[in-house]
């Protein structure tokens, strides 16, 4: 039962200051602070989500323009980006449909370079019998071909003996095989 604070002249008083079945207004406080709470809370979490840019889109599986590599020979230019935890990017595809897949040739930027290399790994579905890698990996060439690292630190896939293209060299410095 609601009453209201008459003044002393008799006139009632503005709702604000009701009582509700004798509670005085620390109830109503106490309820006023929950929704503020609430309140707060929720600008708290939309303007988190506003700052982090989430992303609910699946990933391409495909190596094309500004996709992220890692190169996996043991090349200085290489060793460099990792140290300096610098990304080495694809700027370029040298294929008809720009998509590239194991053992085309891509132009990476790395350290603020461009160099050539040759795709010898991806995450994207492949055809039968080609292994199907959990990042997608480069070895550095030159301009003229030739491999700039000695080594090669992951699988490479022995499809590339049967493609076109100069892997001899490629080949050659891998030690491992799937």
């Amino acid at each position: 039962m609601t009453q209201r604070i008459t003044k002393k002249n008799g006139e009632r008083d503005d709702p604000s200051t009701t009582l509700l079945n004798g509670c005085e207004r620390s109830v109503v406080e106490k309820a006023l602070d929950k929704m503020n709470l609430c309140r707060n809370i929720s600008r708290v979490l939309s303007t988190n989500l506003q700052v982090r840019n989430i992303s609910t889109s699946c990933c391409l599986k495909e190596l094309q323009k500004l996709s992220t590599v890692k190169v996996v020979d043991n090349s200085m230019m290489g060793r460099k980006a990792v140290l300096a935890g610098k990304k080495v990017k694809i700027i370029h595809v040298y294929n008809k449909t720009s998509i590239g897949r194991i053992g085309d040739m891509v132009k990476v930027t790395i350290m603020g370079e461009m160099k050539k290399a040759y795709i010898v790994g991806c995450v994207q579905k492949q055809k039968p019998n080609v292994p199907r890698f959990d990042t997608n990996n480069i070895v550095l060439i030159e301009e003229n071909g030739i491999p700039t690292g000695t080594r090669i630190r992951a699988p490479i896939p022995s499809c590339l003996r049967g493609k076109e293209g100069d892997f001899t060299k490629i080949l050659s410095m891998a030690s491992k095989f799937v």
